[in-house]
C-alpha cells in the first residue's frame, strides 16, 4: 500500500495534477465528491478528510455525525474529461469512524463485509456487467414523454448517429481510466444502448460502475444530449438493465465448473442459484430500488418476472448462458433482474450472500424453466411453481423487512435506512394523481 500511496504521489506530481476528487456513495448510491488540493493528499492518506456524515443520505445519525474519508490509492484515475487545462484525479474512499473503525453505514464496506465472509469460504467473487442506458434529446420532456435521440434497435449501426459517436467515445474514456470494455452497442430501444465491462472482482466491478455512470454522463453532456440510467423511461419500450453475469473461484479454478455435469455446472454452482431463486424476493428492494423499477420488471421485453432458471433462457431470473466446451473458467451464471439504478455495491452484496447461503445451506435447486415463462398462463405458472418477483416497490419491501438475510448482510443501519427511505418513496408516488388516471377518469366519473 505505501508503493502504491508513493505512486499516487509522484504521478500528481509529474503530471501536474492541480485537483483530486474524493469519491464514496450515499446508500442510495448517489456518487459524493469533494475536491482536494495536491498538497492535501498525503496528508489524506495518514488522517483522511472529515465530513458531517449526517448531511448525507443514510450515512450516519445526527449525534454520530463525524466521519472521515480515507482514499484507496490503488483507485486512483487522471479523469480524462478534464482535459489538460488543470488536470484532475479520483479515488474512491473507505469512509471511518474518528477512532478508526470501518463506518457500518458505508456501502463500499458493506461490500467487503460480503467479501470477506466469501474469503472465509474459500471463494472470490468475480462479476461482469452489462449497463443498459437511454440517450435522449434532453432531460426535460413533453406530453409524449421523453425523446430518444434515435429510433435504431438492437445491434442496429447507425452511420454518422449520435449513438455511435457517443459509444467511441464512452469506450475510449472507460479504457483510459483503466476500466476494460468487452462489448459496445446499440440496444433494442430507441435511443437505448449497451456497454459491457470486463469480469473483475465484485468491489472492482462496482467502482467500475460507479465511474461508468459518471463517464456515460459527462459524454453525454459534450454531445449535447442527455444519458439516464431510469429503468423504464419509456412507456412503450423495454427497460434498462444490469444483467450480470457472476462466478465463484477457488484460487485459480472456477468452482462453478464440473466436467461432464450438466451445462458444466458444478454442485457449489447449482446451490449458488438455488440460493439466487430463493432470496430473490428478499433483494429486490436493493436489486431494483425504485418505484420505476418494477415498470421495467413487469414491462415484457426479456425483463425477469417470475423466479425461475433456465439454460439460455431470457425470459428466466437466472440464466446459466451456453458455455465454452473444455474451457471451465467461462463457467457463469447471469442475475438478469438487476437494472442500472442500483447501488452495486449493496446490490452485489446481497446477490453473494443470497448465493452463499444456497452453499453454505445445501439449497436444492428447482427443475429449470423451459418455456418462454411470460407466454405461459397464470394457472400454467402455478403449477410449475413458478412464483412471480415483486409486482412493486411496496411488495419488495414487505419482503425486505422480515429478511434475516438481508439485514445480516446489510447491518441494521443501512437496513433501517433503506426501509425507511424506501417507503417514504412509495408512499409519496401512491399519493400522486397521474395522467392515466385524468385521462381515462375525469372526463367519466
Amino acid at each position: 500500500m505505501d508503493k502504491q500511496r508513493d505512486f499516487v504521489l509522484r504521478t500528481i506530481e509529474e503530471r501536474g495534477v492541480k485537483f483530486v476528487r474524493l469519491w464514496f456513495t450515499d446508500v442510495i448510491g448517489t456518487l459524493k465528491s469533494v475536491a482536494i488540493a495536491p498538497a492535501e493528499v498525503e496528508g489524506a492518506f495518514a488522517e483522511g478528510i472529515g465530513f458531517d456524515g449526517s448531511a448525507i443520505e443514510g450515512l450516519t445519525r445526527t449525534y454520530e455525525s463525524d466521519l472521515l474519508a480515507q482514499p484507496d490509492p490503488t483507485t486512483f484515475q487522471i479523469l480524462p474529461w478534464r482535459g489538460e487545462i488543470d488536470p484532475t484525479a479520483r479515488m474512491f474512499c473507505d469512509l471511518t469512524t474518528p477512532d478508526g473503525r470501518p463506518a457500518v453505514s458505508d456501502p463500499r464496506n458493506v461490500l467487503r463485509r460480503a467479501l470477506a465472509k466469501a474469503a472465509d469460504a474459500g471463494f472470490t467473487f468475480y462479476t461482469h456487467p452489462e449497463i443498459e442506458f437511454y440517450l435522449l434529446k434532453s432531460s426535460s420532456f413533453g406530453p409524449e414523454g421523453p425523446v430518444p435521440v434515435d429510433s435504431a434497435g438492437y445491434f442496429d449501426n447507425v452511420p454518422g448517429g449520435t449513438a455511435h459517436d457517443f459509444r467511441r467515445s464512452s469506450v475510449r474514456m472507460l479504457e483510459d481510466l483503466g476500466i476494460s470494455v468487452e462489448y459496445s452497442h446499440h440496444e433494442g430501444g430507441p435511443g437505448q444502448n449497451e456497454i459491457d465491462l470486463r469480469y473483475a472482482d465484485a468491489l472492482t466491478t462496482a467502482d467500475n460502475i460507479m465511474t461508468f455512470r459518471t463517464v456515460v454522463k459527462e459524454v453525454a453532456i459534450a454531445e449535447g444530449v442527455y444519458a439516464t440510467f431510469m429503468p423504464k423511461p419509456l412507456s412503450n419500450h423495454p427497460g434498462s438493465g444490469m444483467h450480470t453475469h457472476m462466478s465463484l473461484f477457488e484460487g485459480d479454478t472456477n468452482a462453478f465448473y464440473q466436467a461432464g455435469a450438466e451445462y458444466q455446472l458444478s454442485q457449489t454452482g447449482r446451490r449458488f442459484i438455488a440460493g439466487l431463486l430463493r432470496h430473490a424476493n428478499e433483494i429486490a428492494a436493493v436489486t431494483n430500488q425504485f418505484v420505476n423499477s418494477y415498470k421495467r420488471l413487469w414491462g415484457g421485453d426479456e425483463a425477469p418476472s417470475f423466479v425461475t432458471w433456465g439454460h439460455n433462457n431470457r425470459s428466466a431470473l437466472v440464466r446459466v448462458p451456453m458455455y465454452k466446451p473444455n474451457k471451465g473458467q467461462s463457467t457463469r451464471v447471469e442475475y438478469r433482474a438487476l437494472d442500472s439504478a442500483c447501488n452495486p455495491y449493496l446490490a452485489y452484496a446481497l446477490v453473494l450472500a443470497a448465493g452463499l447461503k444456497g452453499i453454505e445451506e445445501e439449497y436444492e435447486l428447482p427443475p429449470e424453466s423451459e418455456d418462454n415463462v411470460w407466454s405461459l398462463s397464470d394457472a400454467e405458472r402455478r403449477a410449475l411453481g413458478y412464483a412471480s418477483l415483486p409486482a412493486s416497490l411496496d411488495h419488495a419491501l414487505e419482503y425486505m423487512e422480515d429478511s434475516e438475510l438481508v439485514a445480516e448482510t446489510l447491518g441494521e443501519q443501512v437496513f433501517n435506512y433503506v426501509l425507511l427511505n424506501k417507503r417514504k418513496e412509495w408512499e409519496a408516488y401512491r399519493g400522486q394523481v397521474t395522467p392515466y388516471e385524468l385521462e381515462n377518469n375525469l372526463g367519466l366519473l
